[in-house]
Formats: structure tokens, C-alpha cells, sequence
């Protein structure tokens, strides 16, 4: 195939809505721009031009139910893939995206470790290590160990007493116990054990330089003065460091690598400082703190971990943990390293969501804006579609960025089969409707469209309904369909809503009139029955308190229930709000 656009198009077309039939949810861009590529090898040199079409396609396809999906294939010739073909190609994926074996892994002796700073919620970067060191323990039938690495950090940068349970409840909530539990704050004294020895071999010294002089010297490859100090004077000095001698920032404790190596950071790095913080475990009982390359380099051979797995940003805590263990004639742990991933829409800083958070700008890290797994939790957003989502990019080390929708899908695949619709209407305006059957005062809706075993709910509905504002004005003159019930005609001019957002009281009452009601090719409108129509809130990251009508039922909703809002999107339930003059408060998840 050459490279003709619309030809290419209606191909992408093709594959993502076979995809999208095969798996029940709009695909993966990955994944049909990777059956778009093996289709024809003379595609490969526009991959960058291709991404774009793949995502158009995919929109395309997110709009239509299975219906439609269906007979927008047969109109464009059918399935492009053949089972076998499939089965080769999914067989392929697996293989290229699974996680490789571990180097040197025994079966049953492979010990791994989570190690996050307590500032807060994990977040959904976390979620890389949370799941491929679970999946490697179940692989190998080994160990995983939760390792709070809780030193002191920076000025900026500081333990938060309650982030210490947050994170255990986020590991609970994704179904991973860990098989012990440590905290750096209680093994100073073991960190202590060892500097001793590093000073007396040489491999460390103590230093009092300014920072400005300093930073100088590691520019130009110049060494401290006090880096060639004798032995007596290296542990005077430590010893001064644990007694008090010294404020915060007029003494460390560096290690001694090479002055000419080619990154000025790699160049004697800090082991231990001082400082005055109060740590919410320990309070002041300790002054001197290591260094996070330090204390792992210690806690890796002490509780035993084989395999050490992070970012590839952390290479340079791996050379530093070498250089240790050389200088102590210890062995380490193998490392695993994978490159950066981001999702397009987020900007994910867990320092800024920590300060929003104190702020009370945030709902607490349940907030969905944070992207914590708490807040995923919260939209809705099961863990078993996160672990999938972060499993797909295996070990590679490439950074990678993908929309929000990869995850997105993911869930969609578990939560569209099994939840119920229903009824939702943003920014409504009240409609009525002159001439409307006398026979029709209950609505049989089925719980899902492809579902018949989930029943179906009786809503009551009179002459009044709620319409999308938006709707009205674009279909103003139009016979439109409210979707699964009957045909009206709308009037040849709907004023907006002056000066107040649409509420559903906002504006005046649209008058429509009632024409058929057989199902036919018109414009479907979402509705929902004025008669005993409930307020609903709904938080989305772009509109916090998103308002709106939904039908009565969701008034009464459970905590944590799911739905998806028909032509809108899944949403979870929040708690029932204490004041019962509140609208019903619900997270959205994503479409």
C-alpha cells in the first residue's frame, strides 16, 4: 500500500473498530497503530504521521455504540484480520510488552522492595513499581518488601505522619500485602555501624567546606582540603557530627569517588548531613541522616534484595550503591531500570498536590486532580486497569508518553460489561412537550444495552423533561428524538439562558411538540423526566462541580456504586451529602 491518506484512514478505520468489537471499549492507539504498521511494511517510514490518524479513528470509534460499530464495518468491507493473523499478532504484543526474566532469578529466592518517600498518596507512577514488583513476586514466588524510605529529604521535601497508612491503604486497595515492612528512621543506628569503616579504609572523609567553595571545586575537579585528612582526624570529626558539634550545613560526610569523572554530580557525593527537623516517627533523637544511596546500599544487602527495579533517573543512586559496596566488599543486588512514562493530560508533582492539599484547594489526595491511587479509586478506576495499563510498557527503557485514554480503556474493558445506565443531563434546561400520549406515564429503560439479564428500571415521566441547554440551541427547529421514548418538534428559536448557567430552572421553559413515536433516523437527546428528578454534582477534572438533573433513583445511590451516565460517561458515587438539600455528589471517571 502507498502512503494515500484517505486510503490509510479508512484501514486505521477498519482496525480499530475490529478492535474495538473484539475487546467491548474503543482500542488502545498502540495497538491499532501496531496491526496499522504489520499490515503493510511500506507504512512504517510515517509512523509520526500515522499516530495522529490512529487518534482520529479512535474518536471516531469511542462515539459509537456496538451497534453502530458493527455496521459501520460491514460498510467499509468487514474484518480486516484474520483469526489466525490475530492470534499471531497478540502472541507477538505479549512477548514484545510482557516483563522480561529476571537476571540470576531462583525460583522462591527473588526478594524485591517498594520504596516510596511518605509525602503522600502513591500516585499513579507508583503504580509501575507497585505492579511489576507484585507480578515478579507471583512470577517467582519470592518476597516483596515495603521499604518507607522516611530520612529527612530536603528543606522542601519532608515526611508527613499521615502519609505512612495512606500508602499502606493504597497498597490494601490494590490488593498487594507486602511481606514486611521497614522504616529508614528506625535503622539509623545500623546506618551508623558502617561509616566508621569506610573512613578508616579511605573511601570517605568529612568535610566542612562552604557549599560555594565547594561546588566550585566539584566543577573544576578540584578536591576538598579535608578529603586527604588522616584517619583520626576523619573520625574526630564523625564523632563531632554525632555529638552536636556542628550545625546543619557546616559538616557532611562524602564519599570519595573520581575528582576527574566525567559528571561533576558523580563527584563525591554526600553519605550523611545534619539536621535539626523533627521527624513525625522519631522526633529529635537523630541529627545525622544518610542519604537515600546510602541507606539502601546498607538495607539491599541487609534484608537480602536480588533485584533492585526503578527509573532509569536513578542510575546514578545504582553507581553510588556500587561504589559502596566495593569500598565495603559487600554484594548488591542486581538493577532493572525502565524509562520515564507519562500520561499527556496530567501533570503530575507531588510536592504541589501535597501543598493544594494542606491548602484544602484540594479535597484531601482522594482528589482526583492529584492522580494519586486514591483518587483513581475514587473515579472508579479498578485496580486491576491500572495494573494492566502499567504492565503493557513492560521494562523499556524508551520514555513514553500516551493519552489518559490507554488507562481509560483499559478500565472501560472491565466496567462496561457489568454497569448499570443511567439517566444524566449537564447544564439542563426543562422542556416541555404539548400532546403528549396520554398512555405513556412510565418508561421501561433497560439497566444495558446489551445486557438483558440486568432487567430494566421503571422511571415516571409526565409532559416535562430535562434536555441538554447545548442540544436545544444546536437542534433549535428540528425534530429530535429523546432517545429510547418518542419524537418531538422543537420550536424555530430557543433563547439561551441569560446571565446564569443552565440548572434546569434557569431560562425559559422550551415548548416542543409531540410527533411519533416510532424510532427514526433524527438527532437522539439524552433526557431525563422532570417528575421526580434529582440534582446531581458531578466532579470531572476539568469542572469540579460540574451540576446537572439525573433520574430519581440516583438520590438513593450507594457509596462507591458505579454507573455510566448514558452519552456522558462512568461516574462513582460519593457519600450522601449530610445537608439532604445538596445535589447527589458523583466522580467521574472518563467516558
Amino acid at each position: 500500500m502507498t502512503f494515500e491518506p484517505g486510503a490509510v484512514r479508512e484501514r486505521a478505520l477498519r482496525l480499530a473498530l475490529e478492535n474495538a468489537l473484539r475487546h467491548g471499549a474503543p482500542p488502545r492507539p498502540e495497538s491499532v497503530l501496531g496491526a496499522l504498521l504489520g499490515s503493510d511494511a511500506a507504512l512504517r517510514p510515517h509512523r509520526g504521521e500515522l499516530s495522529g490518524t490512529v487518534e482520529s479513528v479512535i474518536a471516531e470509534v469511542s462515539l459509537l455504540d456496538a451497534e453502530h460499530r458493527k455496521s459501520r464495518l460491514a460498510e467499509l468491507g468487514g474484518p480486516l484480520t484474520t483469526t489466525s493473523a490475530r492470534k499471531e499478532a497478540e502472541a507477538k504484543h505479549e512477548q514484545e510488552h510482557g516483563l522480561p526474566p529476571l537476571p540470576g532469578a531462583e525460583m522462591g529466592k527473588v526478594v524485591l522492595r517498594l520504596a516510596p518517600f511518605p509525602s503522600g498518596s502513591l500516585h499513579i507512577g507508583n503504580a509501575r513499581g507497585l505492579f511489576v514488583n507484585q507480578e515478579y513476586r507471583q512470577r517467582y514466588r519470592g518476597k516483596f518488601f515495603l521499604v518507607f524510605d522516611d530520612t529527612v529529604g530536603s528543606e522542601e521535601k519532608r515526611p508527613v505522619p499521615e502519609s505512612y497508612d495512606l500508602i499502606l491503604q493504597d497498597m490494601a486497595a490494590a490488593g498487594i500485602q507486602p511481606d514486611a515492612i521497614y522504616y529508614k528512621s528506625d535503622r539509623l543506628e545500623l546506618y551508623y555501624r558502617d561509616l566508621p569503616r569506610l573512613l578508616d579504609l579511605g573511601a570517605a572523609y568529612v568535610c566542612t567546606c562552604p557549599a560555594e567553595l565547594l561546588r566550585k571545586n566539584r566543577e573544576a575537579g578540584v578536591a576538598c582540603p579535608e578529603r586527604s585528612r588522616e584517619t583520626p582526624w576523619q573520625r574526630d570529626q564523625w564523632a563531632g557530627m554525632l555529638g552536636g558539634r556542628y550545625a546543619p550545613g557546616e559538616a557532611v560526610v562524602r564519599i570519595k569517588t573520581d575528582m576527574g569523572h566525567p559528571n561533576p554530580a558523580f563527584r563525591d557525593r554526600v553519605l550523611f548531613r545534619i539536621s535539626d527537623f523533627h521527624h513525625p516517627r522519631v522526633g529529635t533523637r537523630y541529627r545525622v541522616w544518610p542519604m537515600l544511596e546510602y541507606a539502601f546500599a546498607i538495607d539491599d544487602v541487609e534484608l537480602g534484595i536480588t533485584h533492585v527495579i526503578r527509573g532509569k533517573e536513578l542510575i546514578i543512586e545504582d553507581m553510588m550503591e556500587e561504589a559502596l559496596w566495593r569500598a565495603l566488599g559487600l554484594r548488591g543486588p542486581a538493577f532493572l531500570h525502565w524509562g520515564l512514562l507519562r500520561i499527556r493530560e496530567t501533570k503530575i508533582s507531588k510536592s504541589k498536590s501535597y501543598q493544594d492539599v494542606k491548602s484544602g484547594a484540594y479535597d484531601g489526595w482522594a482528589d482526583p486532580r492529584t492522580w494519586s491511587l486514591s483518587s483513581l479509586s475514587r473515579r472508579g478506576i479498578r485496580p486491576q486497569a491500572i495494573r494492566d495499563f502499567v504492565l503493557s510498557f513492560g521494562l523499556s527503557q524508551s520514555d513514553i508518553e500516551v493519552p489518559a485514554e490507554t488507562l481509560y480503556a483499559e478500565n472501560r474493558r472491565l466496567l462496561d460489561p457489568t454497569t448499570p445506565r443511567r439517566a444524566f443531563v449537564p447544564r439542563p434546561r426543562r422542556l416541555r412537550v404539548e400532546g403528549m400520549p396520554g398512555d405513556l406515564r412510565v418508561a421501561r429503560l433497560a439497566n444495558h444495552p446489551e445486557r438483558p439479564e440486568m432487567g430494566e428500571r421503571e422511571v415516571e415521566i409526565s409532559d416535562a423533561f430535562f434536555l441538554p441547554e447545548a442540544d436545544l440551541l444546536k437542534n433549535a427547529g428540528k425534530e429530535i428524538r429523546l432517545k429510547d421514548l418518542l419524537n418531538v418538534q422543537l420550536p424555530p428559536q430557543v433563547p439561551p439562558s441569560e446571565g446564569v448557567e443552565a440548572d434546569g430552572e434557569a431560562g425559559a421553559e422550551v415548548i416542543a411538540t409531540f410527533t411519533t413515536r416510532p424510532n427514526k433516523p433524527l438527532p437522539r437527546i439524552q433526557w431525563v423526566a422532570a417528575k421526580g428528578a434529582t440534582h446531581i454534582d458531578v466532579f470531572t477534572l476539568e469542572d469540579p462541580h460540574l451540576l446537572g438533573m439525573g433520574e430519581a433513583s440516583l438520590s438513593s445511590s450507594r457509596e462507591g456504586q458505579l454507573f455510566q451516565f448514558e452519552r456522558f460517561g462512568f461516574v462513582r458515587a460519593d457519600p450522601q451529602p449530610e445537608d439532604p438539600e445538596q445535589p447527589r455528589r458523583f466522580i467521574f471517571a472518563h467516558p
